[in-house]
This record gives C-alpha cells, structure tokens and sequence, in this order.
C-alpha cells in the first residue's frame, strides 16, 4: 500500500492494481482479463450493478477500471469525504465480485471487439505485437476474440479472479486529501482474510529474436494504417529514461523528427508518432503514421530514412530540447492526484523505484548525448525492424518494404 498527500487539493484518487494482465493468460481463454475487468462493476453480494453506479454519481466521483497486458486497474477519484464509502465499493468489486449477467456482459464485450475491429488505427497495434513478439503472450489481444471469450464461463471466470486477485497481487494506491493511516485501517478491513493466497507467478523471461518482417491485413479502409518496430528495453533498465528522450526526438512531440518532417513539412498526413512499451522482460519501440495511398511511399522512406541515420545525426541540441519537454510534461502530470495515484501504484506494483519529482527530473538531467547516441544504434537499425499495414490492397505498402519478409492474410 501507498500513499501521497496532495496540499490544496480535497480530491482523493483511489487505485487498486493487481498483478494481472492478458500475458497471464491461457490462450484458449484470452481476453478474460478483459472479460472480468468488466464483471466486478456486475455486483457484489453487498452492492448491486445499480448500487455502484448510484453510489459514484452521488458523490460526484469518476470510477474507471482498465486492463493492460501485465496489470489491471480499478481507479476512482472523488471528494475527500466520501473515501470510506468508496473504498468499501471498490474493495468489494475487487475481492467479491458476483460475476452476474455474464451472458449479458460477454455481448457487450463482443460488441467492443467489433468496435476495436472497426478500427484500424488502434488494431494495427496489436498486429505489430503480434509481428515483434510472434506467438508469445504479449503478442495477443488484451481483449480478446469472439472464440476465446466464448469459452470464458462462469467456472472459467471465477477460477480465474481466485487465482489471480489475491492480496499479494494487489496494490492499494492513494494521493490527494488522503491520510495514510487511515487507507491502511481500510485496507485491513475491507481486505484482510478475504483474498489471501499465494502470489501468482509470472511467465518464464522471454527474450524476443530480432525480425525484419512485413505483414499486410486486408480492410476496406480509406487510408493505410502502418507501425514500425522492434524488440527494447526492459521496465527496469536503467536506460529507460534515456528511451524517453530518444522517443521524443524521434516521433514523440509536435517538434520532433517525425512530426515535422512528415507532417510540417510535408503535410503527408495527418497522424505520425514514436511510443514505446517497456515490460518485465522485454519491451517495444515503435511508430505510427496514417497514409493515403499516394503519400505511402514517400512516409514509409522518411521514416526508414530517420531511423537509419538516429544515431549519426542526433545532435546536442536536440538532446537538451527534448529532456525539458518531459521534464515540462512530468511537472505538468503531477499536479493531477490521479497521475501521481497511478505512478505511485505502477512503481509498487512493478517493483519500480518510487522516486519524488526531484528525483525524477535530476534522472532525466542526467542522459547524455552519448546514452542516446548509442540506443539508437542499438534499438533504432531499421534491418531488425518490422512493419505492419492495414489498408485496402497490399500492392502500394508492398513496393515500400524492399528487403522486409513478406508476409500477407487473405481477406
């Protein structure tokens, strides 16, 4: 359990993380991460679906959860009066749910995963993991598909949340108006006894090989959606905070490489970025951009052009610009109480350093010109990147891959 109190605030974010995600999962039943993520907001043997919703809007609060591939989350923030009476319905949601109107509740969740198939601009994101991590866990879906959530029954479901939701796995996070004696009283109150067990171990460490494929799915879209990208750093590498940096340059911000040069300058498209996703044992550098098909050639060079040369061309300039952007953007992120409440819960949760604001801007003052220089040609050679494309017809993305191994799904 952790906890920060806001001066000037009367706000309380409350998170429960639990050490839980799609990469846990069986194959046969992904997406039931997902699945139970929606069935604790059902009902619990002391608060009704309806009870929830009223209790939340009465308070004025937000209640939220969210699944990731190595955690899930249910989150809330309200006025500082109400902690009690929320903590009691989220500890209940988290720790005894009832798992009602599962049927009910599976058809939603199917509806959201034809949603998600509608849209390719966040799809084309699960199907560069599945090109980078290949038939690993973090290759698939965090919601699933229609065949494997049909096999999430109710025995399926709750071995699943008994298996996994238990104390050791669970982290309590709070910033705001909030004393920290008082969330520990409610902690062993609404917790203590209730979901002990052993902590659920993880997945042996997977060390993805480098690929140089390009795979091509078929949809009836206007534009073609395309990612970049390869295997990176690890959560806890200490060049993590120099990936930031890197990131930035590259496609991360409205100065950065990518922005301006396919953008900006050429108004080639309307969205281009850079991310990067960091787990326990492995991580992901990638970019995105949206095409029309006569623009397609001419983003896919640029962007090849500008990982190729990272390395030889990133100035100092550059560098020191792009370390006080995210130094801005950290200072500016937490003056939110749920920022800090979701920091603070992730760096327990994932064994992380709970650094102070300080800290963490002294951490990022301290990447140099070398640090980025030399992860760029660690992590940034486009001969060990793949690229992915959803769009219309392979031909135009097919003429800009060259070298890449071809891979193409029939529609």
């Amino acid at each position: 359990m952790v906890t920060e109190r806001i001066a000037g605030v009367r706000s309380v974010a409350l998170g429960f993380w639990i050490e839980v995600g799609s990469r846990d999962e069986e194959a046969r039943h992904a997406g039931v991460s997902h699945f139970i993520e929606h069935l604790i907001f059902k009902g619990t043997k002391s608060y009704s679906a309806w009870d929830i919703a009223r209790i939340f809007d009465r308070m004025g609060g937000e209640l939220n959860a969210a699944t990731a591939k190595d955690h899930t989350v249910v989150h809330a923030r309200f006025l500082d009066d109400h902690l009690d009476e929320a903590f009691a319905v989220m500890a209940d949601m988290v720790a005894r749910p009832l798992m009602a109107d599962l049927d009910a509740e599976r058809e939603v969740v199917l509806e959201e995963v034809a949603l998600y198939e509608d849209s390719p601009a966040d799809l084309i994101h699960d199907y560069l993991a599945e090109t980078v991590f290949w038939e690993h866990p973090l290759a698939r879906s965090i919601v699933g598909t229609a065949d494997t959530l049909r096999t999430c029954d109710l025995d399926v479901v709750r071995g699943y949340h008994r298996k996994h939701y238990v104390d050791p796995a669970i982290v309590v996070a709070a910033a705001g108006h909030v004393d920290h004696a008082r969330v520990c009283d409610l902690t062993m109150r609404h917790f203590d006894g209730h979901t002990t067990g052993a902590s659920p171990s993880r997945p042996d460490m997977y060390r993805p090989k480098r690929r140089h494929d390009a795979y091509f799915l078929p949809k009836d879209t206007e534009q073609f959606h395309v990612c970049l990208g390869a295997p990176a750093l690890t959560r806890t590498d200490k060049r993590r905070w120099a990936l930031s940096v890197l990131d930035s340059i590259l496609g991360g911000a409205s100065s950065s490489r990518l922005f301006q040069e396919v953008r900006e300058k050429r108004g080639l498209v309307y969205s281009v970025y850079s991310y990067a996703s960091l787990y326990a044992d492995t991580g992901l550098a990638a970019i995105y951009f949206g095409s029309r098909p006569e623009g397609l050639d001419e983003v896919m060079g640029i962007c090849l052009e500008q990982l190729a040369g990272l390395a030889d061309t990133v100035s100092v300039d550059e560098v020191e610009r792009a370390k006080d952007q995210l130094k801005g953007q950290l200072v500016l992120s937490m003056e939110s109480p749920g920022n800090r409440m979701s920091r603070l819960g992730r760096s327990l949760l994932m064994d992380l350093e709970i650094r102070t604001l300080n800290q963490m801007l002294a951490r990022i003052d301290r990447v140099t010109h070398r640090q980025i220089v030399d992860l760029a040609r660690r992590f940034y050679d486009p001969a060990d990147w793949s690229a992915v494309c959803i769009g219309p017809e392979p031909s135009p993305f097919r003429a800009t891959v060259g070298d890449f191994a071809w891979e193409e799904e029939s529609s």
